[in-house]
């Protein structure tokens, strides 16, 4: 059984054919999913979604650093409302991105802050994004990193420096298929060895970052989560691992993080 921490099930090249995504990530081995919500629409989506599969998926809610600038007085109330729900398991997808700076980085540093508020809060772990954006975010995030009960740097792809910054705080790394990139996750394999199996988490990140070591290659493109088996594997050879291992060790994590429930490997049946 493997546990996927970040899906974006949200996104518009699921909306013709979830249940067939779903199924074949149960046929994969795939127990649970926890659906990332990345802006005011995705989260309250995401909610819907993990409301719609109980014990099967779970959601995230938070604004992404991308759409910054739509974190008013109304997006927060409006994510508090949202963590009201036992369905929402973390605070985020948000951060700091200054790699494509879709938002302006005053705007994504006080957004960033204002969701930090809500975990303080409420208690929450946070489910963290960051790119480029190593020394701002490291300085905002130990502001409060003793007053949450846990942290994931989501989607990890930076340097081996930035990786023990933030196993020092004590955070959870979450890895993904650019692990199979050969032009840009090589240095990944050289360290993924070294994060400790209880900080060590695993995602697609679907349908984003689709594995470029995959055979055969899909013709669509799109990831999905069925191929976060491919990407436990790739990581069991790095950790010089049984895939056994990775599966227990990654699910164990996860459910300890987002305070899962055990459940089998199963049909992801709609609730009526």
């Amino acid at each position: 059984m493997l546990v996927d921490i970040g899906a974006n099930l949200t996104h518009e090249s699921f909306a013709h054919d979830l249940d067939a995504v779903l199924a074949r990530a149960a046929a994969h081995g795939i127990a649970q999913m926890v659906v990332t919500g990345a802006s005011r629409q995705g989260s309250a989506d995401a909610l819907a979604l993990a409301r719609a599969y109980p014990d099967r998926l779970f959601a995230t809610a938070g604004v992404h650093p991308h759409h910054a600038v739509e974190y008013t007085e109304d997006a927060d109330r409006e994510l508090r409302a949202l963590h009201a729900h036992a369905e929402v398991r973390a605070v985020g997808e948000t951060g700091l991105d200054y790699h494509r700076d879709f938002s302006p980085r005053p705007a994504q540093r006080r957004a960033f802050e204002r969701q930090l508020e809500i975990a303080v809060e409420l208690g929450k772990p946070l489910f963290l994004h960051q790119r480029e954006a190593h020394g701002d975010f490291l300085a905002i995030l130990k502001q409060v990193r003793d007053r949450v009960p846990a942290a994931v740097v989501h989607c990890f792809t930076d340097s081996r420096e930035a990786l023990y910054d933030y196993l020092d705080l004590d955070c959870h790394i979450g890895i993904t298929g650019w692990l199979c990139d050969e032009r840009r996750g090589q240095h990944l394999r050289e360290f993924v060895r070294e994060i400790p199996p209880q900080r060590l988490m695993i995602e697609t990140d679907a349908p984003y970052l689709l594995p470029r070591n995959l055979k055969p290659m899909p013709s669509h493109r799109r990831n999905e989560p069925m191929y976060l088996q491919h990407i436990a594997e790739e990581l069991a050879r790095d950790r010089g691992v049984s895939y056994a291992q990775v599966e227990a060790d990654t699910t164990a994590t996860a459910r300890a993080f987002f305070h899962l429930p055990e459940v089998a490997v199963g049909e992801y049946a709609r609730a009526s």
